[in-house]
């Protein structure tokens, strides 16, 4: 990043602190702080007593030098809580002042940038965590989402942003990043091009991405992302802050068809003017020169990469909350080990890639009791409304307990799958695509309302399938654990994995779900 530009956002940062000051002072209400906060990456927290702090890691990869600096961070201010996000961030929790502000600056000095990790701007760029190392993936994206990312950058400042705009590149079917149904993004073909998909998005109103064009050259996407600013820019909601995304646009030009019309007749202004956005020819991963050394190892949370003796680990602690002593033992045992490096994915798992098998089991034997070890264990959950200041819900509490209660009856890995929380509507836990979700509500018990999730069935993120699934109803908070326990038990007494029997027992799981939601 620009070393100038940086400098510029540093001096912000007095406003920013006397903003803040004046709001944990009573002097500046909720509302208008946080109006003002996103643009530095910062939120109050629920009951506006701390703070949290988004670190941008683009396309999710966090290599050893950023890796050493947020260390270092997070030991020389006691941050007391960090949370790996669904859009592929670290957040930093329970800020005082005293905290945030040196946070701020020493990430901005160290080119970690803070700017535009919340309000109207573009966030994070993601992309499949595993780019360049995934043995069936169709090409390695990950040097174009960085580079989308750059370009992202600057666009902070511009005017007329969506209330978000969030672009994903994917490397393969499995579309971890839900490239898909974002604002924006780019799917690998066999070929070596993408597919462009345009005003997708989760939460309100969801709606799939519009497929806007086909088979395009890598070195074509920043003509793609300036394309979908000024489309928003002549055609998005800006006077309802509800429909200032970009999805809303498709009803509002008419439906799918006239949308893509529309972007493509932004994008051909754009090439028809006179600024270059072509991206180098040979703007092609490096590549891992690292080799194996005939070390092996096997393991549920192991994956073998594409390059011939090396593996990944896979560490998805519990709601995507890592014990900051074992995160920061595993930052130093990662400095240790050559061409290592930490990637985010967005169901908040952290990899840790380019491994032998010597040093794969040293990083299994570091993170063995913080990690999810079934595919139910490493749910996905958002930070909750215990933190934030829009939830509904305390999604990350209701995670824990149900998975201390499937624990407890001893079910087995394969009978329950992974599920998606989200604490309020907004699907931050991406719930909506998930087989199984929730989302924070209410229910009335004898005419009062009592804390209950939206149980959301059939969802499905995966390329050519996706679909945003179907409500069944509210359950009580305390019986959500209860239902999990009673499905993974069924389930279990069939010998069948989850994904075999929910085939064939759909209405069986309905009627279960049924009994917790009357």
């Amino acid at each position: 990043m620009d070393r100038a530009k940086i400098n510029e956002w540093k001096q912000k940062l007095p406003e920013f602190q006397q903003k803040t000051d004046a709001f944990f002072a009573g002097e500046l209400d909720k509302g208008s702080y946080k109006g003002y906060s996103g643009y530095f990456g910062s939120y109050a927290q629920k009951g506006g007593k701390a703070s949290m702090l988004r670190l941008r890691t683009p396309a999710g990869r966090i290599t050893k030098d950023n890796l050493s600096v947020i260390a270092d961070m997070l030991r020389t201010h006691d941050v007391p809580r960090l949370h790996f996000t669904t859009c592929q961030t670290i957040q930093l929790h329970d800020l005082k002042p005293d905290a945030l502000y040196p946070l701020m600056e020493e990430a901005l000095d160290n080119g970690i940038i803070i700017m535009g990790g919340g309000g109207d701007f573009p966030r994070n760029t993601m992309c499949a965590p595993l780019s360049g190392v995934e043995q069936d993936e169709y090409f390695d994206v990950l040097p174009y989402a960085e580079a989308a990312a750059d370009y992202a950058l600057t666009l902070i400042d511009a005017e007329k942003m969506p209330r978000k705009l969030k672009v994903a590149f994917s490397n393969s079917p499995a579309n971890a990043p839900h490239a898909t149904y974002r604002d924006l993004g780019f799917v690998a073909n066999e070929d070596g091009t993408f597919d462009v998909y345009s005003a997708g998005g989760l939460g309100g109103f969801p709606k799939l991405g519009v497929k806007v064009a086909e088979h395009i050259e890598p070195d074509q996407i920043l003509y793609y992302i300036k394309a979908m600013w000024l489309t928003f820019r002549a055609y998005g909601n800006y006077e309802n802050r509800a429909k200032a995304r970009t999805r809303y646009m498709q009803d509002a030009l008419g439906g799918p068809e006239d949308y893509a019309n529309a972007y493509n007749e932004k994008l051909q202004e754009v090439y028809d003017s006179d600024e270059d956005l072509t991206l180098p020819e040979d703007l092609t991963s490096a590549g891992i020169t690292k080799t194996g050394d005939g070390s092996t190892v096997t393991d549920p949370r192991v994956i073998p990469q594409k390059q011939e003796g090396l593996y990944t680990v896979a560490y998805h602690p519990i709601g995507g909350q890592p014990d900051k002593e074992v995160f920061l033992a595993l930052c130093d045992l990662i400095q240790s080990i050559p061409d290592a490096e930490l990637r985010l994915s967005p169901d908040e798992t952290a990899y840790i890639v380019n491994l032998t098998g010597t040093e794969a089991v040293r990083v299994l034997v570091l993170t063995e009791n913080d990690a999810a070890h079934s595919p139910f264990e490493a749910s996905v959950s958002c930070i909750g409304a215990a933190t934030c200041q829009v939830g509904v819900r305390d999604s990350q509490a209701l995670l824990r307990a149900s998975v201390e209660a499937v624990r407890a009856a001893k079910i087995p890995a394969n009978a329950l799958p992974k599920i998606h929380i989200s604490g309020c509507p907004s699907s931050c836990g991406t719930h909506q695509t998930s087989p199984i979700g929730f989302r924070g509500g209410m229910k009335k018990v004898d005419g009062k309302p009592e804390s209950a999730f939206v149980l959301n069935v059939d969802g499905c993120e995966l390329q050519g399938k996706e679909s945003l699934g179907r409500e069944l109803g509210a359950i009580l908070d305390a019986g959500i654990p209860k239902f999990l326990v009673e499905v993974g038990q069924t389930v279990a007494a069939s010998g069948m994995d989850f994904d075999a029997w929910y085939a064939a027992n759909a209405d069986k799981f309905a009627a279960i779900a049924q009994t917790y939601i009357d």
